[in-house]
């Protein structure tokens, strides 16, 4: 068996994240601070030991002008030397002649007399690193500056400190430390305030998802929020929910109204049956009652295959049989038989062809069926007496299709919603029957064919519609 992973809030996991790399981001720069730190002191208390061990070279030169002066005082003047470093420890001072013997220092008298190691008077470097020769395995450094006149060299002046004094440092490190420790607190701080603030709108949104799935579709969101991304997901959301909520009503509506469209014929088809086994109508009006038995079922009929074929072309099981056709041509023969069977009196048409015919890979049947719908829609929209316009014409290897109808036009509210499967407008409904799967149908079958259908305007003047097609490769008529 698999544990699911055990889910945290968003707040508590991206503040324990950034709390994460903060800690290691803080150690990382804490440790180079302290190296940086400690190689910086170093420097800096050997550029003071230097000048130290010069400036107590020029005044035991002062002091004499041949010689060196006497002991006791050489000693009075290396003593206490290491308060201008401004540390607790000081360092060794010796004063030598030229050969490295010690006249003085700030030590015991007993090391008096004593030899500095040859190896320190033979280097020129003013600063040279030696190791401790007693034992603790000490790294020293030892600033060296000759006691001169201007004819010769009277002796030498040595400072010599250990690298851990010299490195050692304890309120810069402190320091460091509280700095560091003030930074992570207040990384924290931001960081917590700042998810908390970035996971309300977040919540909301979650609880308000809930909500609708519950099937309540009224959302309400308390965060004002200056953030533009966060602005846009609770707007988007709320638009998303307030067209939940209305396509939910709609799809009640649209449910109860293709329920009664297919129940009326079948509560007429009854009642003529009854009335005919019944005999209460003579042989003549049983016939009449057959004949319009017949004609509702197979208005029935008409309904049924339709919503087959709906269900058949969404779930992309219907196959279109390609060709090459000429435009101009099929759009002809489709307004041709249209104007036999459907088109009603007081209609006129007018037809604007291309100029130069076209050809296009489609299937006629597809074609006709999207030609014959927006031609029953127009005709359907004009009251007594109009123009339905078809108008040709080309642009970005496609032809498009305008059908113009001079009937009442759309109401803008239905607009965005005409090719919504089963939707029906408020006009339309009460006059016209029907399942209201001609327009979704249409740019269904539009978009198979690698075009497209559109509501290019509607106004209480009239209403177009474009039908769009690819043209193919061979464009224009042999001559």
């Amino acid at each position: 068996m698999f544990k699911k992973n055990k889910k945290v809030s968003l707040q508590r996991y991206w503040t324990t994240r950034y709390l994460i790399t903060l800690v290691v981001g803080l150690a990382v720069i804490t440790v180079i601070s302290a190296l940086w730190i400690r190689h910086t002191t170093l420097e800096n208390r050997l550029n003071m030991m230097e000048f130290m061990a010069e400036e107590t070279a020029d005044r035991i030169e002062n002091m004499s002008d041949d010689t060196l002066p006497p002991e006791f005082e050489i000693h009075r003047v290396i003593t206490d030397r290491g308060r201008f470093m401004n540390r607790e420890s000081n360092p060794i001072i010796y004063v030598t002649d030229p050969e490295g013997t010690i006249i003085s220092s700030n030590l015991p008298p007993q090391s008096n007399g004593q030899e500095i190691h040859s190896s320190i008077l033979e280097k020129k470097d003013t600063i040279q690193t030696i190791n401790s020769e007693n034992g603790e395995q000490a790294e020293l450094y030892v600033v060296k500056k000759p006691i001169e006149t201007e004819d010769a060299t009277l002796g030498l002046v040595l400072y010599v400190e250990s690298k851990a004094e010299l490195t050692k440092v304890r309120q810069e490190y402190g320091q460091l430390l509280i700095v560091i420790g003030s930074l992570l607190i207040l990384g924290w701080l931001a960081i917590y305030f700042i998810t908390g603030r970035l996971s309300k709108p977040i919540k909301e949104v979650a609880a308000a998802a809930k909500q609708i799935e519950e099937g309540n579709y009224d959302v309400r969101f308390s965060t004002n929020t200056r953030e533009e991304e966060v602005h846009e997901l609770i707007t988007s959301f709320q638009q998303m929910s307030q067209k939940l909520e209305h396509l939910e009503a709609l799809r009640t509506e649209l449910l109860a109204g293709v329920s009664h469209e297919l129940k009326t014929p079948v509560t007429s088809i009854s009642g003529l049956l009854q009335a005919i086994d019944e005999g209460v109508v003579d042989k003549e009006e049983a016939k009449e009652f057959l004949q319009l038995s017949i004609r509702e079922s197979e208005k029935m009929k008409t309904m049924v295959e339709d919503l087959l074929a709906f269900n058949k072309f969404a779930a992309n099981a219907v196959p279109v049989t390609m060709d090459t056709y000429l435009i101009n041509e099929l759009i002809i023969d489709t307004l041709n038989v249209w104007k036999k069977t459907n088109m009603q009196e007081g209609v006129q048409m007018e037809v604007s062809l291309l100029e130069q015919d076209q050809t296009v890979d489609v299937d006629p049947l597809r074609v006709q069926q999207i030609m014959t719908n927006l031609l029953n829609n127009a005709s359907q929209a004009i009251e007594d007496k109009g123009t339905i316009s078809v108008k040709l014409h080309t642009s970005q290897n496609k032809v498009m299709i305008d059908v113009n109808d001079t009937g009442e036009g759309i109401p803008e509210q239905e607009q965005s919603y005409i090719f919504e499967r089963f939707y029906r407008g408020e006009n339309k409904k009460y006059k016209v029957g029907g399942l209201g799967l001609g327009l979704p149908f249409s740019k269904m079958i539009a978009n198979v064919l690698n075009g497209d259908l559109m509501l290019v305007e509607s106004s209480p003047s009239g209403t177009t519609f474009r039908f769009e097609l690819p043209l193919s490769e061979q464009k224009t008529t042999d001559e």
